[in-house]
């Protein structure tokens, strides 16, 4: 059985990847970032989904990424801003987040001897986040492949993003037929100590019109 790696935030997006990964019989090591989010009760989240589906090692790590502040989603300072479709990089942004967060997956890869990394980035439903773009996961993985010894000595890493081209919508009928519970799954981000999502953020929009398309009932719980 092939392992790999699943960037695993507790959300709808990692979880459908996870639910992917097990579907095409990978045996799957899920790792979670501790990056002072505000809405840290995803690694509550993260930690039950990674239980449900039986994964080989569950790594939740502490980063100090939030101690550089600059996001609405680590800075005390800046608000979690209502949803606003303008366009631009809003300041949920984390400034490289996922440059971070896969460099760390790449060094687990390497240690487990896993060729493979999942993680649940969309380039169509989504934020505008610059590192969630076709062409930034390409990069990533020839760096992947130059940066460790495991590239040089022949293995080709591979950065599966397996839901990079559906909607929100299109993720959500996939990860049914996977039999995903979305009621497990924190997206908001700034969802309260209960699990609660506020209904109004970028994350909770997305997610909200995502089911509607679907046509699919929304198990999310709004504290409004």
């Amino acid at each position: 059985m092939k392992k790999t790696v699943i960037l695993l935030s507790g959300g709808l997006d990692s979880t459908t990847c996870l639910a992917i990964a097990k579907s095409q019989g990978f045996e799957c090591y899920a790792l979670t970032f501790n990056y002072a989010q505000k809405h840290n009760i995803e690694l509550t989240a993260a930690k039950n989904i990674a239980a449900s589906y039986g994964v080989k090692d569950h790594k939740i790590i502490d980063l100090p990424i939030g101690q550089f502040g600059g996001s609405a989603l680590t800075d005390v300072a800046i608000s979690v801003p209502d949803y606003n479709p303008a366009g631009g990089i809003p300041v949920t942004y984390v400034p490289a987040r996922n440059t971070i967060f896969l460099a760390i997956a790449l060094g687990w890869a390497e240690v487990l001897g896993a060729e493979d990394i999942f993680i649940g980035a969309s380039f169509v439903d989504y934020s505008g986040y610059p590192d969630c773009r076709p062409e930034y996961f390409a990069a990533f993985q020839k760096l992947a492949t130059l940066a460790t010894k495991t590239g040089v000595e022949g293995t080709t890493f591979k950065i599966h993003t397996p839901i990079l081209n559906l909607s929100k919508a299109e993720t959500i009928q996939l990860g049914v037929t996977l039999g995903v519970d979305y009621a497990t799954t924190i997206t908001c981000y700034q969802a309260d100590t209960n699990g609660l999502a506020c209904g109004r953020c970028d994350s909770c929009e997305l997610r909200k019109k995502g089911f509607a398309e679907a046509g699919v009932v929304d198990p999310t719980k709004y504290n409004n």
